[in-house]
Order: C-alpha cells, then structure tokens, then sequence
C-alpha cells in the first residue's frame, strides 16, 4: 500500500482485492481530519477507471472513500465485458466486485466503529442493492440517477428518449405505448435484474438522488417504486431536482453528503 499526499487535504491509500479469481485496483481518500462515514464509489456503465475526484469530493466531508478500476480496466484484472454489460451475469459480477470493495472498507483498521456504506450512480442502481442485498452488514446506500426498474424497463425509456434529457420528457407508460412491437427481452442476457427484488428484502436506509429532467432512466416509474417500498416502512427516501438532469452528481453532492453525516 502506498501512501500519497493530495492538493484536497485527503490522502490516498492505494488497495487490490480480489473478486471471481481476479484482482482489482483502487484507492482510498481519507479525510484530512475526522472520519465520519466510509464509502465505496460504485461506477455508472462503460470503461470506468477509479474516480479521484469523487473521492476527494467525499474526503471534504469528513467521509472516506473507495473508488476503484472497473474490472478489466484501468489497473484492474478481469475482463471487461462490453457487448452484454446488462446481462444478469455480469450485473452479478459487478455486485461481487462492490461487495468486494465493501468489505475491503469494513477490514480496515482505521474504520472500527465508522459507519461504510455503498455508492453509486446509474447502473449502479442494479448493482448497488444487489450487493447490499449479499453483505452481511452494510450502514446505508446513495444511489445518483440509479433505475429502480428492471434493466428492460429502463432499456424502453432509454431507446424512445435516445438518452437525451430535457424539460419535456415522456413517462414511461407513454414511451412503452410508443412502442411499434412487443419488448422481449433476450434469453442470453439470463436475469432482468430489478433493484426492487433486493430493496424489498434489505432494512438498510438509503437515499435515490433523481433529476426530473434526466432522459436516460424513468424518473417517474423509479420513484413509483420507492414509494410502495417506502409505503411497506423500508427506510428509503428519494429527493428530487426539478432542473437538472442525469449526471447531476455535481449540484447534489452537499445534498448526499449532508445526509450520511445526519446518522454520525
């Protein structure tokens, strides 16, 4: 492990865990002065390396923070799989690798007592409650702009918006009656994961960050869900910014960060 100062105050303390026989490379930004939370970064889709400046982003806040090489990019061993990056088994495969991530966090030394969580933006919407949902023990989620919907769902939104945002965007009953042919989802792809199956089993709280102008998942069918799991006492809660989109990790992050340390 190597330890390196950093222009944000935090320091970086780089790690490998392993994962289905592979291992991965990531880093860990502490915090200057107190920790008050942990947290691992989970990536949205495509090549992703480990994101410094999220990281450091957290450390400000007093909250450490893993973030790591996507499998097969970046440092990380493994392959990465683009053509069928949706598949049930590779979801699955991204869960353990954020499950092994996690559990790199509640091994350390320095984080006895410390409350770790599990993070994430879009596609970690699926891969984030599937991997709290195999933890034995995980304090609390934050999802930015995650789909609680099946992979296929967020698929028919996605394809009629052409993931373009907007103020004007479609529900998702009007994208699905759009539709010109039945949506069959593919037998090769196994699983349509839907997030719901694992929140509705798991009391852990957690926070879904939404922008209403966000064209690449269905806003308004996620938050659908979250209300009937809200209505059957799940600690989950939801905010919602009217004018921003699907990246909007930038405006929110107080909001998030904010949140995490209201447990401290």
């Amino acid at each position: 492990m190597l330890a390196t100062a950093l222009p944000a105050a935090a320091v970086e303390e780089q790690v490998t865990f392993e994962s289905n026989g592979d291992v991965l490379a990531g880093s860990i930004l502490w915090p200057a002065e107190k920790i008050t939370a942990a947290v691992v970064f989970v990536h949205g889709s495509g090549k992703q390396t480990r994101n410094i400046k999220i990281a450091e982003r957290f450390a400000q806040d007093g909250i450490a923070a893993l973030v790591y090489d996507k499998r097969g990019v970046g440092e990380s061993g493994g392959q990465y799989e683009a053509q069928q990056s949706v598949s049930g088994h590779n979801i699955k495969l991204l869960a353990d690798d954020a499950l092994a991530a996690l559990k790199v966090l509640q091994q350390h030394p320095k984080l006895k007592g410390v409350r770790i969580g599990l993070s994430g933006i879009s596609q970690a919407g699926w891969i984030v409650p599937l991997a709290a949902e195999q933890a034995k023990a995980v304090d609390f989620m934050v999802v930015w702009s995650g789909p609680v919907t099946k992979v296929s769902e967020e698929d028919i939104y996605s394809k009629y918006t052409q993931d373009h945002d907007g103020a004007d965007l479609p529900s998702f009953a009007e994208a699905l009656a759009a539709r010109k042919s039945p949506y069959v989802w593919p037998d090769f792809l196994g699983v349509d994961t839907n997030p719901k199956d694992s929140l509705e089993k798991l009391q852990v709280p957690s926070l879904w960050v939404f922008g209403a102008q966000d064209g690449s998942i269905p806003v308004n069918l996620s938050i659908s869900r979250i209300k009937d799991l809200i209505q059957t006492g799940k600690p989950i809660e939801y905010v919602l910014f009217s004018a921003l989109g699907h990246n909007n990790m930038v405006e929110t992050f107080a909001t998030v960060t904010d949140w995490i340390n209201r447990f401290k």
